[in-house]
């Protein structure tokens, strides 16, 4: 059965199942998830663990072998399986649909795996997995959720801030969810329950954001300035290759053209989004920024990132004579501005 993340304090309230799957890229709810089910683990007698991560050497007869096994004190166990690639290829297929088929009345058993991708999540020890388990997929915490996400935490702790005070921890800690945590935890420490100020959360917030190069498209897409500037610049200070990161701008530039020309010939956006596989927060930023920039605004940012392209290989760009991560900001701000 699918278990939303939101439900699991209720569900872990009442007998567990055997089989629990987590599968997220959101380390933080990934492992608060897992700790909730280890302690109901333990409240309701599974007084012994078994921890297993499935690396290159790992054979899969050791999980069957786990399953098997008697607790030297006859108590009931907690195994736990860790796939930190998501990939537990042919063998590890076979031997998770067979493990799913039987599961033990003995034991509980965790397994934790990254987000899956769309082929995999078609797999056949996936759907066995889904049929017999408990499956909490949790969701990304993308941007536009953040100052909700952190508002929450922050109530949970009795605390309280303005808007103004939630974006500046947004934007300190954007891609970090960790470091978000940690960054309200400290508040907690620091300040009384109540109402936080402006000036207590920017003496409290260190600037701890890890920005992703294939982020900056959403912020492109978005029409946000502010948080491109922003987001480039941490990447440079992060020391990211440049060449990625015209890359992926220019991708961009090339999947906009590719839908502004299916559009043109009279095919739905719908399909078109499907058919080049844009999906999530992508996906819904697509039609209002194909409404946003126009096509000569494409072509020409396509040429301009061809001079970029020149720039990072120290050759003379037309039109350019500074950094080329100066150029690289104003390619993006095209787009951004449309």
């Amino acid at each position: 059965m699918q278990l939303r993340i939101d439900a699991l304090d209720g569900h872990v309230a009442k007998p567990l199942a055997q089989l629990y799957v987590i599968t997220s890229d959101e380390h933080l709810l990934a492992l608060e998830a897992a700790d909730k089910i280890r302690r109901a683990a333990r409240a309701q007698g599974y007084s012994e663990r078994d921890v297993l991560t499935v690396e290159r050497s790992f054979k899969w007869g050791e999980l069957l072998a786990a399953n098997q096994e008697l607790s030297l004190f006859g108590d009931k166990k907690l195994i736990e399986l860790r796939i930190p690639t998501g990939k537990p290829g042919k063998d590890g297929g076979a031997a998770l649909q067979s493990y799913a088929k039987n599961l033990s009345p003995d034991n509980l058993t965790l397994i934790t795996l990254p987000k899956l991708d769309w082929a995999t999540q078609k797999a056949a020890w996936v759907a066995s997995l889904q049929q017999a388990a408990v499956y909490i997929d949790i969701p990304n915490v993308e941007r536009a959720q953040l100052p909700a996400w952190i508002s929450q935490r922050l109530a949970a702790q009795g605390q309280s801030a303005e808007r103004a005070s939630i974006d500046f921890i947004a934007e300190r800690v954007e891609g970090n969810l960790l470091a978000a945590h940690q960054e309200i935890q400290k508040l907690g420490l620091l300040h009384a329950a109540g109402k936080l100020t402006y000036e207590q959360v920017q003496d409290a917030v260190l600037n701890v954001a890890r920005y992703d190069v294939f982020k900056l498209s959403e912020a492109m897409l978005a029409g946000d300035p502010a948080r491109l500037v922003r987001m480039l610049e941490g990447l440079k200070g992060e020391g990211e290759a440049l060449p990625l990161v015209l890359w992926a701008v220019s991708e961009e530039i090339r999947t906009l053209l590719k839908l502004k020309a299916g559009m043109a010939q009279g095919r739905p956006l719908g399909a078109l989004l499907k058919e080049y596989r844009i999906w999530g927060p992508r996906e819904r930023l697509m039609e209002p920024a194909l409404r946003r920039i126009s096509l000569p605004v494409l072509e020409a940012a396509l040429q301009q990132a061809a001079q970029v392209d020149k720039m990072i290989k120290g050759l003379r760009a037309k039109g350019y004579a500074g950094d080329a991560w100066d150029a690289m900001l104003q390619l993006g701000l095209k787009i951004a501005k449309g």
